[in-house]
C-alpha cells in the first residue's frame, strides 16, 4: 500500500524507498537523456580549466581551440553515459590523455572521467572502469617521465614521484567509492526485492485466511439451509406449520451468515481497523449446537473449554463448526458428539458421529478437512480424522493452550 502511494505522488516523491541510482525504474530512466547533468559537467569543466590555465601560465600550454574542442568531446560524451557506459568511460579517458600529452593544465578535464568511471562502475562494468582508469594512468606515467621530453611546453621537466602518488590515490578513491555505491544499490536491489516477496507472502496468507473463514461461514450455513428447505419442500402441502419453521430456520442462518460474511469482508474495505463483531468462538458454542438441531442434528457436549486467546478460540469454533457441518452433510446418522479436554498445555477437540457415511466424500479429503489441518497448523497443533473401529466419524484436534493472560 506504501509503495502505490509513493508512486501515485508523483516524480519529486519517487526514490523515497531507495537512492535515484541509474537503473531504478526500468527502461523508463534509461531512456532519458542527461541533459541538465552533462551541461552542468561541461561549464564546470570550461571554466575550471580557464581558471587552471590562468593559475598555470608559463609552465603549461595555453588552452587553444583544440585544448577546447577536447573538454567539450570529454565533457559531452557523458550525454551517452546511461547507455554506452564502458564506451563513454573510455572515451572520456582517451580524451583526457590526449588534453594531458598536448600539455595544456591540469585542471576538471579528469572530473568527466570521474563521472564516466562512476557511472560505469554502478552498471556493473567494473572490469571496463578499471581498464580506464589504469589506461589514463599509464598514460600519465609516460608522458609525465619519458615522452615530455618531446611533448609540449618545451622545456618541461619530468613530474616528481610525490606528485604520482597523490594522483595514485585519487584514482584508488574514485575507484572505491564507485564500489561502495554499487554494494550498496546491489544491498538495496534485495532489500527492495525482499520487500516484495513478504508482501507477496502476507498477501497469500491473508487470502488464505478469507478463503478459509469464507468457507466455514458459508458451508455450515448452506448446509442448514440446505436440510431446512428440503423438509419444508417435503412438508410444504401436509404440515405448513413444520414447513413454515423450516423457513424460519432457513431465515436466520442466512441472516448469520451474512453478518458473519459481512464482518470478513469489512476487514478488507478498513485494513488494520478492529472488526465490528468480536471472532466467535468456543463461548458460542451452545448456539452452533442450537443450529445443528435445526438441522435435525442433536449434539452433546462434555466438557469446558479453558480461557483462550482470540486466535485459538476462533480456530477451535471453526473446526467443531466444520466438523458438525461434515457430520450433517456426509454422515447417515443423526446424532453427533464434541468433548473439550485440556491439560495445562493442550486443548483436545474430538467429534464423533455414528455414521454411516452418505457419500464418497465422507472420509474427508475436501476442503473442510483441510481448512481445519490448515488452522491447526497455523498454531502449532494437529488435526486427525478418519473412521471410527465401531463405526462413524471422528475428527479429533489438539492445539497449543495460551491462555489471554499468556497472550498479554
Amino acid at each position: 500500500m506504501e509503495e502505490q502511494r509513493v508512486r501515485g505522488a508523483g516524480p519529486p516523491w519517487r526514490w523515497r524507498h531507495g537512492p535515484p541510482w541509474p537503473g531504478r525504474g526500468g527502461e523508463e530512466r534509461g531512456s532519458r537523456w542527461p541533459w541538465r547533468s552533462t551541461v552542468v559537467i561541461t561549464v564546470l569543466v570550461l571554466v575550471g580549466s580557464q581558471f587552471a590555465a590562468h593559475q598555470q601560465h608559463g609552465t603549461r600550454a595555453s588552452l587553444d581551440v583544440f585544448a577546447r574542442v577536447l573538454l567539450l568531446a570529454a565533457s559531452g560524451l557523458l550525454l551517452w553515459r546511461g547507455r554506452h557506459p564502458v564506451l563513454v568511460v573510455f572515451g572520456t579517458a582517451a580524451a583526457a590523455m590526449v588534453y594531458l600529452g598536448a600539455g595544456y593544465p591540469y585542471g576538471p578535464v579528469f572530473l568527466a572521467v570521474v563521472v564516466a568511471c562512476f557511472r560505469a562502475v554502478v552498471a556493473g562494468h567494473r572490469r571496463a572502469a578499471w581498464a580506464a582508469l589504469a589506461m589514463l594512468w599509464a598514460g600519465h606515467m609516460l608522458v609525465a617521465h619519458w615522452l615530455y621530453r618531446w611533448l609540449p611546453p618545451s622545456g618541461d621537466s619530468a613530474a616528481s614521484w610525490a606528485s604520482e602518488g597523490v594522483i595514485a590515490a585519487w584514482v584508488v578513491a574514485i575507484v572505491a567509492l564507485a564500489e561502495l555505491t554499487r554494494t550498496r544499490r546491489e544491498q538495496w536491489v534485495r532489500e527492495r526485492a525482499e520487500r516484495a516477496q513478504a508482501a507477496r507472502r502476507r498477501a497469500d496468507e491473508e487470502r488464505l485466511r478469507i478463503a478459509r473463514e469464507l468457507h466455514d461461514v458459508l458451508a455450515h450455513s448452506i448446509s442448514v439451509i440446505n436440510v431446512q428447505a428440503g423438509v419444508g419442500l417435503a412438508l410444504l402441502d401436509t404440515d405448513p406449520e413444520q414447513a413454515r419453521a423450516a423457513l424460519t430456520t432457513i431465515k436466520a442462518a442466512s441472516k448469520e451468515a451474512l453478518g458473519e460474511v459481512r464482518q470478513v469482508l469489512d476487514t478488507l474495505r478498513t485494513p488494520g481497523d478492529a472488526p465490528r463483531a468480536p471472532a466467535p468462538g468456543l463461548d458460542r458454542l451452545p448456539e452452533l449446537v442450537q443450529q445443528a438441531a435445526s438441522a435435525g442434528l442433536t449434539v452433546d457436549v462434555e466438557g469446558a473449554p479453558p480461557r483462550l486467546a482470540p486466535g485459538t478460540d476462533l480456530a477451535a469454533f471453526r473446526i467443531v463448526q466444520e466438523a458438525l457441518t461434515n457430520v450433517v452433510r456426509h454422515s447417515g446418522s443423526r446424532h453427533a458428539r464434541v468433548r473439550l479436554e485440556h491439560d495445562p498445555r493442550t486443548l483436545r477437540l474430538r467429534i464423533d458421529d455414528d455414521g454411516p457415511a452418505t457419500g464418497e466424500e465422507a472420509g474427508g479429503s475436501g476442503n473442510g478437512l483441510a481448512g481445519m489441518r490448515e488452522r491447526a497448523a497455523a498454531l502449532g497443533g494437529t488435526i486427525e480424522a478418519g473412521p471410527r473401529p465401531e463405526g462413524g466419524f471422528r475428527v479429533l484436534a489438539e492445539l497449543p493452550l495460551q491462555t489471554k493472560e499468556d497472550d498479554r
